[in-house]
């Protein structure tokens, strides 16, 4: 399973959401993407006011503040 995560260099939230992600990561086992929203115009237009984003399969986990429980169970629930 591979998971997007969309943020930007220099977000202090962003670095605590992969923090997150990547514990999350150890639990549930699975690939993440880490898409620079700064790279691609569209993709900067459409998150600019929401990262850190995680993503799988076209669909929004979470964004914002991210939490382990949240993103754990979406992850154990959808695999």
């Amino acid at each position: 399973m591979k998971v997007c995560f969309f943020s930007r260099p220099n977000c202090a939230l962003c670095e605590e959401g992969l923090t997150i992600l990547k514990l999350v990561q150890e639990d549930a086992g699975f690939e993440i993407e880490i898409i620079n929203i700064e790279e691609d115009d569209e993709i900067h237009e459409k998150y600019m006011l929401m990262i850190p984003v995680v993503e799988k399969d076209g669909e929004i986990i979470q964004y914002g503040q991210l939490d382990y429980v949240t993103l754990y169970e979406a992850f154990m629930n959808k695999s």
